[in-house]
Formats: C-alpha cells, sequence, structure tokens
C-alpha cells in the first residue's frame, strides 16, 4: 500500500504551522500533519497553582480534546460524559511535560500558560502535532510578552518538537496516517529537542518484537523528523514576530 502523498519511508506529511488562528488567546495556531488539524492556543495566568507559589517559577500545563467529529464517526463529547477518558488525560499530561522542557520556568517567573490543543481531525498524530503546534503558540505569547518587557530575558527555550515513527509491513517510516498506525506492527512517538536531547519516547510492539537495530533506526528518522518540524517552527515564530531565532 503506497504511504499517503506518496511519501518515502523517511518523509513527514505536508505540515503547515497556521499562526494566530484564533484572534484572543496570546498565542494560537493551527497545526497541519497531512489530514490531521489540531488548534493549539495558548493563555497566559498571572498566577500560578497552589503548589506553585511562593517558589518564584513559573508552569506550563496542556490540555487536549477531540471534538465529536474528528473521526469516521461522531464520539461524545468527554464534557457530557463527566469525566475524561484516560487516554485523554494521558496525552495531556504528555504535552505538558514537552511544553515545559522548552520554557526557562524560573525566568517565566509566578504565571501560568495553559495550552489547549483541540483536535479539528484526526487522521494519526494527534498528540505529535499538539506538541509541535503548542510550542509555537507557546512561542508566540512567550515573545509578545517579552517585547512588553515583562521579562528580564524570554523564557522560550530551542525548539521542542514531537513525531511518529513505526514499522508497517517490516519497514520503519515516519509520520503515520491513521491507515499506517492502526496496522503498524511497531508504533512510537519521539518527543526531542531541535539539538537531538530526548525529552520523552513511547513505544511498544503491537504484534511481536522489534530489535535494538530496528530501534536505532526509528529513532533516527524520529530525531531527524524533529529536526525538519523544528526548522518550520522557528520559521513560523520568526515571520510572526518578525524577529530572528536562535
Amino acid at each position: 500500500m503506497p504511504r499517503s502523498e506518496n511519501r518515502p519511508a523517511d518523509a513527514l506529511r505536508s505540515v503547515e504551522l497556521i499562526v494566530d488562528f484564533t484572534r484572543h488567546a496570546e498565542g494560537s495556531v493551527l497545526a497541519c500533519f497531512g489530514q490531521t488539524r489540531v488548534l493549539c492556543n495558548a493563555t497566559v495566568e498571572e498566577k500560578v497553582p497552589h503548589y506553585r507559589k511562593g517558589t518564584g517559577e513559573g508552569w506550563i500545563t496542556a490540555e487536549y480534546g477531540m471534538l465529536p467529529r474528528s473521526t469516521h464517526t461522531r464520539s461524545d463529547r468527554e464534557a457530557a460524559r463527566g469525566k475524561q477518558s484516560g487516554r485523554t488525560q494521558e496525552i495531556q499530561r504528555l504535552i505538558g511535560r514537552a511544553l515545559r522542557a522548552a520554557v526557562d520556568l524560573p525566568a517565566l517567573g509566578e504565571r501560568q500558560i495553559i495550552v489547549d490543543c483541540d483536535v479539528l481531525q484526526a487522521d494519526g498524530g494527534t498528540r505529535t502535532a499538539a506538541i509541535t503546534g503548542g510550542y509555537v503558540a507557546l512561542g508566540l505569547a512567550l515573545g509578545r510578552m517579552a517585547r512588553l518587557n515583562v521579562f528580564k530575558r524570554n523564557p522560550l527555550r530551542a525548539p521542542v518538537a514531537a513525531i511518529s515513527v513505526g514499522i508497517v509491513r517490516g519497514t520503519p517510516v515516519v509520520d503515520l496516517d491513521y491507515a499506517e498506525d492502526s496496522t503498524a506492527e511497531v508504533d512510537m512517538n519521539v518527543v526531542a529537542t531541535a539539538a537531538g536531547e530526548l525529552i520523552e519516547l513511547q513505544g511498544t510492539a503491537e504484534r511481536g518484537t522489534f530489535s535494538r537495530d530496528q530501534l536505532t533506526r526509528l529513532l533516527d528518522l524520529g530525531l531527524a523528523g524533529v529536526r525538519t518540524l523544528a526548522e518550520k517552527q522557528r520559521a513560523a515564530l520568526d515571520a510572526a514576530l518578525k524577529v530572528v531565532t536562535k
């Protein structure tokens, strides 16, 4: 079966990071990975959770959700069910951990930034699109605050991004769409910095086992994908803020 967009094994889907997609959030990005669409909005609050008060440090957290018709069939809103699924909780914690690695929390001061990631359309890789787009939304908010001299230095660190990798029909591939993800022998998410420093790996063999050599190949594909995404993140921020990032 050919890959979506007729991609080779080491190619990402078409990726677009549309900044300022909504008008009210301090930072807003629509992250498009192929047919996947995730809206990421960053909100700044001049307070921190109670357990962070008095530390002098800020906090980054995330919320994640899938709209009822983001998939082929309608799913109930989790608010209507009265509780979040385990999957939702796991994903939003992952996003929060990833984005905290992208921020100097002491430099942020006692402020909290909430990054809301809402899946408008799902075709695989929603959590990785949320992390990648979430970083840009966060960067927009922090960059605009830095212009107002809110900080002594901008708390934003070098890009953090995420991409899926896997083994599909015996071949290691990057950036799986839903058709690939649902049939993959191995499925993994790689979260890392632009410099290739790992933040989190989530991987499992869905059928059988995989070797250390295959793991190395998957990591190489994932880190190369993160570098590509980091370039797109920098370009989106530079264009929106009219500055050159380091």
